[in-house]
């Protein structure tokens, strides 16, 4: 089965099949069609750019039948704003010919102009998990009509801590429905989730998370340290040409800045930046400049990048090497993609030399290690980060090898008293003579 002709698709869905180009089915989707058009539950591994959301909607697509009710039917959960865009986008390519209705729900946006395309009905629902479950506490989705729940990168969305939220969600869903989950590698967290809510799930694994693309070519480089990563970042990205459209990872938000910071006096009219603390339309502007050509480079960090289906990406440089190796997979998956031959280069330090070693024996294959190009720059400045700690050397007083001087004596006796007590005070009052009151618990005794 390598042509959707073997599907029996209906003929709006082939029409729309040939309007986007599309000729053979990839390994995930011929091995989906089938098991998720017989309903029952599903748990895809596959990488990104695979074909997985076409994997997964064209059998739930073929199955759907016309419908005016308000309610969705279907239940798509991704883990980013930018996710729920993308998906609900090639939906609509896919369903071009169909009279289906879909709607996309995500965070930092109007809430009650979502509760009126809620209001107005739709078939497909595209979500993610915090403001899904806000729009059904409040009633104003209902999800007891949902017949197919698909979990797309879930292993993103346990990552980023929406466990919590899945279970919420799960509990506001019929019991009687098809599970559909895909995830780029299997986790405890993800297993631990099949457990408790998925039924006999058939399992479909494609292309083994840790093994190397075949058309992407590797190569790293020894670098001394953040700002050497830096000028080596800049010497190579002066080559217009070679690096036409490059996406740059780095571990963190912090890393992300300093790192855009640092390149915007040379690149400024060529770089953008996209990480969870930019705004939704800054994060969108981006995407769409980079897309578009506009902008050539994209620093981006792992969570944001991974879902993004960004097309003829020439370049994905590894600024750092990541802390899980699984994830150095999933940002080389970024080029090469569509059978067109990518590029990565991995940039690593002796303090992340161990690091590069778990990648490399997940991999079970050595990336080539490339010549340190000369004239660029080996500083000894160091970012924050790599800073010797500096412990502060804490004085306690009550230690007993402190000496006393002249900051610190001992209490003269009057001073050293403790608190004795109510008992102590009675007899205080008896020797100084203070009156008796006749409520006393003494009073007969010491008037006899």
């Amino acid at each position: 089965m390598n042509t959707f002709e073997d599907f029996n698709l209906s003929k709006q869905l082939s029409n729309a099949i040939d309007d986007l180009g599309f000729e053979q089915s990839t390994p995930i989707q011929q091995e989906a069609f089938p098991v998720i058009l017989s309903g029952k539950d599903v748990v895809g591994i596959a990488q990104t750019g695979t074909g997985k959301t076409f994997a997964y909607m064209l059998p739930i697509l073929h199955g759907l039948k016309f419908s005016k009710q308000v309610p969705p039917r279907v239940l798509v959960i991704v883990p980013t704003r930018e996710l729920v865009m993308q998906v609900v986008e090639q939906i609509e390519r896919f369903a071009k010919y169909i009279n289906v209705r879909v709607l996309g729900v995500f965070g930092e946006s109007n809430i009650n102009t979502q509760r009126q395309f809620c209001a107005q009905g739709t078939d497909i629902i595209v979500a993610t998990p915090g403001r899904l479950y806000d729009l059904a506490i409040a009633r104003d989705l209902q999800l007891k009509s949902i017949t197919k729940l698909v979990i797309d990168e879930v292993d993103v969305m346990l990552d980023l801590g929406f466990r919590t939220q899945l279970t919420n969600i799960f509990d506001l869903l019929p019991n009687r429905r098809q599970n559909i989950m895909f995830s780029a590698t299997m986790t405890e967290e993800v297993d631990t989730l099949i457990d408790d809510f998925f039924t006999s799930p058939s399992k479909i694994s494609i292309a083994i998370s840790g093994t190397p693309l075949n058309n992407i070519d590797q190569q790293c480089y020894a670098v001394k340290n953040f700002y050497t990563k830096v000028n080596l970042l800049a010497h190579l990205l002066s080559d217009k040409n070679e690096f036409s459209k490059v996406l740059v990872f780095v571990s963190n938000k912090k890393v992300a800045d300093r790192l855009f910071d640092c390149l915007t006096s040379s690149y400024s009219s060529s770089l953008c930046i996209i990480h969870s603390n930019k705004s939704q339309n800054f994060r969108i502007r981006s995407v769409e400049e980079f897309e578009t050509g506009e902008k050539r480079i994209l620093i981006a960090t792992d969570v944001m990048a991974r879902g993004l289906d960004l097309n003829k990406i020439t370049h994905v440089i590894n600024f750092d090497t990541p802390n899980y190796p699984e994830n150095y997979i999933h940002r080389i998956g970024r080029t090469g993609r569509a059978e067109q031959q990518g590029k990565s280069i991995l940039f690593y330090t002796d303090k992340e030399e161990e690091k590069k070693n778990a990648v490399e024996a997940l991999m079970k294959y050595k990336i080539p290690v490339i010549d340190f190009p000369e004239g660029v720059e080996i500083t000894n400045e160091l970012a924050p980060e790599e800073r010797p700690r500096v412990i502060e050397n804490t004085h306690h007083r009550n230690s007993k090898a402190d000496v006393s001087g002249t900051s610190f004596h001992e209490k003269k006796e009057k001073n050293q008293k403790v608190n004795k007590g109510g008992s102590y005070q009675k007899k205080i009052a008896i020797k100084y003579k203070k009156a008796q009151t006749r409520g006393g618990k003494n009073y007969n005794n010491k008037k006899k």
